[in-house]
């Protein structure tokens, strides 16, 4: 079980040779009065440890290649409240780790571990409390010269290297990510199911919910986009309470979080189940951008390609839809499509939805690589304006699926979610 994320130190304790890296994992956050958000671990912590208790720190010590954890006691009278702790001894069990100490011993043990490193690694000003640690360690080291103790003269940022390495998802995180794809997908089609006009967004985002946690996804990837109307026209819209009127569409944006890893899909259908010719039109129109996109996304091509390939079909669809005039070319140069589509063609994603890592190196595009897991999601946002055909008025269609690159082209690890005009039609239906 622990593997993979033993796998990932070493490799980590690699790229920092002599060095000494330190994590802490995210701080429990207060809701309200003595009522705390539902704590989830930091990302890169996660992925290091798989370890989703809170108050707890990583050391990994390049020059032993020793991998410490530092976590809570076991205490059984705190876990008739709160629950099951793994504790020290049974987390180096459980994880995988060459020690776990009680992290009580941490401001001890902490200048020790430091004292002679050449580098020490840790996320440079991701967390200001952790940073004032760190420097209270180093302080300490540098206290004891007069012994030949050493601090370390050189600091690196640990995300920047972590961030590369969540690139590319390895066996176990595909599989994660795949079943958080197939949740959310499930409750896409329960919402679609159940959409009629006179409902409100929100009983649709209950719809979705109940799928999530019916199948053990309890968490969000994000908060749930439910939007109605000229609601789908704004891209974060959030408040999910409009009633559902006959003759609109519908815009849900949703996903679960499944072991820490993100599910994110768009579908966009008629709350009545049956698309107008000017829905089916736009409609149209952005799904074959999406599958010009998808299309794209395959080894060596480079990151823009796949938004290249769906803006060209984006702008023909505007221009044949009377909403911009000129070609395709010039709609593309002067960025007159912005009014209409003004967003990117999607975003790497894993452990968080909007993963990590750059979209170019050294100035130059990213290249797809086996591996890569990313979102495709163009879209159309049709508001009220002059010039603009009043039939397409408050029409708002976004289609997001996840892919994977393979070794040959992509994966949609998503599709099961309907997307077609028919497979929607036909589902809204009840066949």
């Amino acid at each position: 079980m622990h593997q993979p994320h033993a796998e990932r130190r070493r490799r980590l304790m690699a790229d920092i040779g002599d060095g000494v890296a330190l994590l802490a994992t995210a701080p429990e956050a207060v809701r309200n009065a003595d009522n705390h958000y539902p704590f989830r671990a930091d990302s890169h912590f996660l992925y290091l440890t798989g370890f989703s208790e809170p108050e707890a720190v990583l050391l990994l010590d390049g020059r032993s290649g020793k991998s410490t954890l530092f976590c809570r006691d076991k205490n059984p009278d705190l876990e008739i409240w709160e629950g099951f702790r793994y504790g020290p001894a049974a987390a180096v069990e459980a994880f995988g780790f060459d020690e776990a100490r009680s992290l009580s011993e941490l401001d001890e043990r902490l200048p020790e571990a430091l004292s002679g490193c050449h580098q020490l690694w840790w996320p440079l000003g991701r967390d200001a409390a952790f940073d004032r640690r760190v420097h209270g360690w180093l302080d300490q080291v540098r206290q004891r010269f007069r012994s030949g103790e050493q601090p370390p003269a050189r600091f690196g940022d640990v995300a920047a290297l972590l961030d590369e390495m969540r690139v590319i998802k390895d066996a176990s995180e595909v599989a994660l990510l795949r079943e958080a794809g197939r949740i959310s997908a499930e409750g896409h089609i329960q919402a679609m199911r159940a959409a009629r006009p006179g409902g409100f967004e929100y009983q649709l985002e209950a719809e979705l919910l109940h799928a999530f946690v019916r199948n053990g996804a309890r968490q969000l990837a994000y908060e749930s986009i439910v939007a109605s109307g000229a609601n789908a026209c704004t891209l974060h819209y959030s408040a999910n309470n409009a009633r559902l009127a006959d003759g609109e569409m519908l815009l849900i944006d949703a996903g679960c979080e499944w072991q820490g890893y993100a599910g994110d899909i768009t579908r966009s259908f008629p709350v009545n189940g049956k698309f107008s010719a000017a829905q089916r039109d736009v409609y149209e129109i952005v799904l074959a951008a999406q599958l010009a996109a998808i299309a794209a996304v395959r080894p060596g091509a480079g990151w823009n390609e796949p938004g290249d390939a769906a803006l060209k079909a984006l702008a023909q669809g505007m221009l044949d839809l009377g909403l911009l005039t000129g070609s395709v070319d010039g709609v593309i140069e002067s960025g007159g499509y912005r009014q209409f589509y003004m967003h990117g063609i999607g975003h790497m994603i894993g452990l968080d939805v909007h993963d990590v890592g750059q979209r170019k190196v050294d100035g130059q595009w990213r290249r797809y690589q086996p591996g890569m897991c990313a979102t495709i999601e163009p879209g159309l946002y049709i508001r009220p304006a002059a010039g603009v055909p009043e039939a397409l008025w408050n029409i708002g269609i976004r289609i997001e699926d996840d892919v994977l690159v393979t070794h040959n082209g992509c994966e949609v690890y998503t599709a099961a979610a309907p997307k077609t005009v028919d497979d929607i039609e036909a589902l809204m239906r009840g066949e």
